[in-house]
């Protein structure tokens, strides 16, 4: 935890391939407590931190792994799970939907409180309500949320007062195995959420999505087996993009999921990347870019994680780029680091500005990852400085969510050391 990433300015040259998608398969995991029969994933991410806690989480609660070379994973359990999850190590934000898992299988569930990023006021009372209305009750003891429920959840109209992709996940699980039929209404479909019903129907689910409008749950008594391939992470494709744009490099990436970022990419195109597709591969070549104007939405559109990841592009376009986070509006405090390696940059309430140049005078610096999207954009920044090497502490952020990050990096030629 306490190791730093040392990065010097590099030019890449190469082929990386995406690994599976962080956001999709930490909801795999918790949906496997749904299953007394294997699951096997492939495509999967061992390496990421975020997976390894969910990991010791569900060990913890009675599962056990077994991985094999072809980077896919073998879950088992030999009986019934623990339902208290009683954790003194580093939480996730994933643990609510441990407990909607546990009090769909069980009738019982008690995790501790959500954890990681903090991006501002990331409640979890939409979360409550959706428990409440498969009619589980909770309540908080300490520093554990607890559910529980008189037999099997009772299927239900669930009407989400905002599009929360958490919440939507958590009803998913829920009403998987709650008797009757449910109705999710104003649910987020992102590419992620049709992975989990991917995932589930293969295991014989029933669930249907409707559009943006709903998404229809026929609840099932059991599930069968399942083998399931990782959705290739869009996370990851985008910042390996700016990487090959800032560095003027000439990168071929592997798996690019190119229907997921169709909002992404043409904002960076129309601002001079020169990206092509070739198959399932997108080809990063040398070009000049110009700035951006971003706001983070829903699914299609850019999400707040990847506002970071442009800023990080912003710095290296000639001209103003505009971006404005309406849903986490607090997240700019990485904005301050950036400035110690003189990215020239104002916050004006909603509104991050970046005063972007060709010719940058961006040079390596101490700096912190102050959560993962951060701390990639700090490593974006040192790979395409003018000079200078950049150190970044609390690097293991940027492990949380980068599979395999540095030796992906080293394969292409960049100067990047773990010291």
């Amino acid at each position: 935890m306490n190791k730093k990433i040392k990065v010097l300015p590099s030019e890449l040259n190469g082929t990386v391939k995406v690994s599976g998608a962080k956001n999709s398969v930490l909801r795999l995991l918790a949906a496997s407590i749904l299953f007394d029969n294997d699951v096997i994933l492939r495509n999967y991410p061992k390496e990421l931190l975020d997976v390894q806690v969910h990991e010791g989480m569900l060990k913890y609660l009675g599962k056990s792994f077994e991985y094999s070379e072809q980077e896919s994973v073998k879950i088992s359990q030999t009986s019934s799970l623990k339902t208290t999850l009683d954790w003194n190590g580093r939480s996730i934000r994933n643990t609510l939907l441990i407990l909607g898992g546990l009090v769909t299988k069980y009738g019982y569930g008690k995790v501790p409180l959500p954890g990681g990023c903090k991006l501002g006021e990331r409640k979890y009372d939409i979360h409550v309500d959706v428990l409440e209305s498969l009619g589980a009750t909770v309540y908080e003891e300490g520093d554990y949320l607890v559910a529980k429920s008189d037999g099997r959840l009772q299927g239900t109209d669930i009407k989400l007062r905002m599009r929360s992709t958490g919440a939507t996940e958590n009803a998913i699980i829920m009403a998987t195995l709650a008797q009757g039929t449910t109705n999710i209404y104003n649910p987020h479909i992102r590419p992620e959420i049709i992975d989990l019903t991917r995932f589930l129907n293969n295991a014989g689910a029933k669930i249907v999505v409707h559009g943006q409008e709903r998404i229809e749950i026929s609840g099932v008594e059991k599930l069968l087996p399942v083998n399931h391939s990782v959705m290739p992470d869009n996370m990851e494709a985008l910042t390996w993009a700016v990487i090959g744009a800032v560095t003027k490099s000439t990168i071929t990436i592997e798996d690019f999921p190119f229907k997921d970022l169709e909002v992404p990419l043409i904002h960076l195109r129309e601002s001079g990347v020169n990206l092509y597709r070739s198959g399932n591969n997108a080809i990063i070549g040398k070009g000049n870019c110009y700035p951006v104007e971003i706001s983070t939405g829903p699914y299609p559109g850019i999400n707040s994680d990847m506002q970071p990841i442009f800023a990080a592009f912003a710095a290296f376009c000639n001209g103003d780029s505009h971006i404005i986070d309406l849903r986490f509006p607090g997240r700019y405090g990485y904005a301050e680091e950036m400035k110690k390696m003189g990215v020239d940059s104002s916050v004006n309430g909603d509104l991050l500005v970046i005063h972007g140049r060709f010719e940058n005078k961006i040079v390596g610096d101490e700096v912190k990852a102050l959560d993962l999207r951060a701390g990639i954009m700090l490593l974006i920044l040192g790979l395409a400085a003018s000079e200078g090497a950049t150190v970044i502490s609390d690097s293991w952020q940027i492990k949380r969510g980068y599979n395999n990050i540095l030796e992906k990096l080293s394969k292409l030629g960049a100067n990047v050391v773990e010291i």
